[in-house]
């Protein structure tokens, strides 16, 4: 803090305890004068240049201060305390006064919550199951369950497609001459038997026609409606252990064409 001395107008500074400790009468270090520093206390020095601390005018009465920053409490000795002086719980007096009271917790209904859970489950498994058709159906263990089933729903329309298992198809023979009336054709023949003990699908099949050095000159995808023309023997597959002749007619790509090739998809 600051005060100014009205003789010699030297404007000292000092601490609180040097002014608590005469009531506020210091003496002035330049020129012996004993005046009250209350008159022109200050806690900032005014900017420069400076001629004189503002004196304080003199109150009637004492002012009363508003702003409390701390009040001792009576039973309060200490803001620290020894955790081994901590009362034990069974000591304790009750509970605190700012415990809460908690309320007893409604009980909500769950099987909604359970019923819909079921549902998302069903539902799930059933897209899974819509997957996964495919290789259900080709299943040997779950493909007579399935027929037995559809069976029961026949009057229904419930109908599963032939299953289907290209590595039980074998070809028997095959042939490729020119076609007899058609200049520039060419017929290839062949013979497909079924191996597997179920009845299978027409397979969809690639001719792939090449030259000496096995390379590609020629390919063709035929699907199984473009070399059957019976809509019943398409819809009931190739019976087990049966075989079928299949006929294609196809363009002569040339005279480098020499070998062909059947593939089943």
């Amino acid at each position: 803090m600051y005060a100014q001395c009205p003789e010699c107008r030297t404007i000292f500074r000092f601490a609180a305890a040097e002014l608590a400790a005469a009531n506020a009468s210091v003496r002035c270090g330049h020129c012996n004068a004993v005046f009250d520093a209350l008159r022109t206390l200050a806690e900032h020095l005014p900017p420069e240049p400076i001629d004189s601390l503002p004196a304080h005018p003199v109150a009637a009465a004492p002012p009363q201060l508003g702003m409390p920053v701390y009040r001792p409490q009576s039973r309060q000795t200490s803001l620290f305390f020894d955790p081994d002086e901590r009362p034990r719980a069974a000591e304790r007096p009750g509970k605190p006064a700012f415990a809460r009271v908690r309320r007893p917790q409604r009980h909500h209904r769950t099987w909604p919550w359970v019923l819909a859970c079921l549902l998302l489950a069903i539902a799930l498994a059933g897209q899974a199951a819509w997957v996964e058709r495919a290789r259900w159906l080709e299943s040997d263990s779950w493909r007579p369950r399935a027929d037995a089933v559809c069976a029961r729903l026949a009057a229904l329309g419930c109908q599963l497609p032939p299953r289907r298992d290209l590595s039980r198809l074998a070809l028997s023979s095959r042939d490729i001459r020119p076609h007899p009336s058609v200049a520039g054709a060419l017929i290839i023949s062949a013979t497909v038997r079924n191996d597997a003990p179920f009845a299978q699908a027409f397979p969809v099949v690639e001719i792939v026609l090449s030259d000496l050095d096995e390379r590609r000159v020629a390919m063709r995808r035929f699907q199984p409606a473009e070399y059957l023309t019976d809509p019943q023997l398409l819809a009931a597959g190739l019976a087990a252990g049966a075989s079928a002749a299949l006929v294609f007619e196809v363009v002569d790509p040339g005279r480098d064409a020499v070998a062909f090739e059947f593939r089943f998809d």
